[in-house]
């Protein structure tokens, strides 16, 4: 599990420094002061691989550079190897346009999964990434990790020498379905663990075909209204919980087969870096997606130990997160602008109750769960309801105003009803 990080001269802020939960890790902060940045640096902290670098079929996922060209940029980590936290420094070598990692082989933090916001994915598996790059004189040794992009995790990846490292979502699971093996019973589980609400699991439907020109078998997902609707045609929130479901089970799957060859245990640990885990989904999707997610490992190994990196902007799925939270095994970190700088803050977890009130805590920093618009009027509102002096033109026009903008049982009313009589200005 990845313990700690922290990063100088490169991303938004000058200096950053991270000390993960052991369980469940949530990131919040406006658009652009660097969540996707930290998750990346934690991969790259696990793995030693950029997304980019792997596959340039990906747009994200770059390679880390300093911001001040002529100053060092350093990354610091730890985390829990199989036998002893292992603490490692990287600096940046502007001459070989790299990170410079030490000779020798890194630690192992158990299985690494990146399921990042454009709908690509990562996994490091030390079964089978865990060796000595071949044919590279240079002074760094890291493992490679299969990197997808979006259309890889559908038709497949495949190597730049022709090679099929994986047969994509579309064969794989017609393959599966069709075998009525472990696979396809371990998919039709986690995919039912990743489904919103039980009354509306998500269940592989019938294989069939789209097209004259595809020659293809396509799974389907059976749909509340009756009918078995083609993955490739599902909604976009629906595919990226389907992608989720094959990707995991696809590695754990290959994970086995390696471990199989090598004589050894499955492994235990695995550490999940989810971007936008909210992404296309709909309210009630958010509510359950983190519990889903820390529940599925479950599903392929019942001994299995979960650590969860979550970047959010949703209040939704910070509400899910109540049930959830232990202070002593999770973390809620904020980023946010202080005096024009970048400041990432471990916050209390408090409790807030209803969704709104998550709007205007610290982790969205909004000053109401209003339109922009009925914050506006109620704000200049609020104002005239303790002048004195204010005429009853200007209370007429604010009555219209505010009647645009709430509804009749807006608890405002009461406020503005209970001054208004008291002060005679529907006489």
């Amino acid at each position: 599990m990845i313990k700690k990080i922290s990063t100088k001269n490169i991303g938004p802020s000058p200096s950053m420094e991270l000390e993960f939960g052991e369980r469940l890790n949530l990131i919040t902060g406006d658009n652009g002061l660097g969540k996707s940045f930290l998750l990346d640096i934690a991969w790259w902290a696990m793995t030693r691989s950029w997304p980019a670098e792997l596959n340039s079929k990906l747009s994200i996922g770059k390679i880390a550079l300093p911001t001040i060209k002529k100053e060092k940029a350093i990354i610091k980590c730890s985390f829990s190897g199989k036998t002893k936290d292992i603490a490692t420094n990287f600096e940046y070598s502007a001459q070989l346009e790299s990170w410079r990692v030490l000779r020798g082989r890194p630690g192992m933090p158990g299985l690494v999964f990146y399921a990042m916001v454009d709908g690509s994915f990562a996994v490091w598996d030390p079964a089978r990434n865990y060796w000595k790059e071949k044919g590279q004189q240079q002074e760094k040794e890291r493992p490679s990790a299969y990197i997808f992009s979006p259309k890889d995790v559908w038709d497949g990846l495949e190597r730049d020498d022709g090679t099929w490292l994986c047969n994509g979502l579309i064969r794989d699971w017609a393959g599966w379905q069709k075998e009525q093996g472990r696979p396809f019973g371990i998919l039709s589980s986690v995919l039912e663990v990743l489904s919103p609400l039980f009354d509306e699991k998500l269940e592989p439907g019938k294989l069939t075909r789209i097209s004259l020109d595809d020659v293809r078998d396509m799974p389907t997902i059976k749909m509340p209204y009756g009918q078995d609707v083609p993955v490739v045609h599902c909604s976009s929130g629906m595919k990226r919980i389907i992608a989720l479901a094959y990707f995991l089970v696809w590695c754990w799957e290959e994970h086995l087969k390696a471990k199989e060859l090598l004589g050894e245990e499955p492994e235990l640990n695995a550490i999940f870096l989810v971007d936008e885990v909210e992404s296309h989904l709909h309210p009630k999707w958010q509510r359950t997606i983190l519990r889903s997610i820390m529940d599925v490992m479950e599903k392929l190994n019942s001994e299995a130990k979960t650590q969860l990196i979550a970047v959010t902007h949703s209040p939704l799925i910070m509400a899910s997160a109540e049930t959830l939270f232990d202070p002593e095994k999770d973390g809620w970190f904020d980023l946010d602008m202080v005096k024009g700088e970048v400041s990432l803050l471990k916050r209390d977890f408090v409790r807030q109750g209803d969704i709104s009130d998550w709007l205007t805590s610290e982790a969205f920093d909004l000053k109401s769960s209003y339109s922009l618009e009925a914050e506006r009027v109620m704000e200049e509102a609020s104002h005239v309801l303790s002048d004195e002096t204010v005429d009853k033109e200007k209370v007429v026009e604010l009555y219209d105003r505010l009647r645009a903008v709430l509804s009749d049982t807006d608890p405002f009313w009461i406020r503005w009803n209970f001054v208004a009589e008291r002060k005679g200005w529907y006489r």
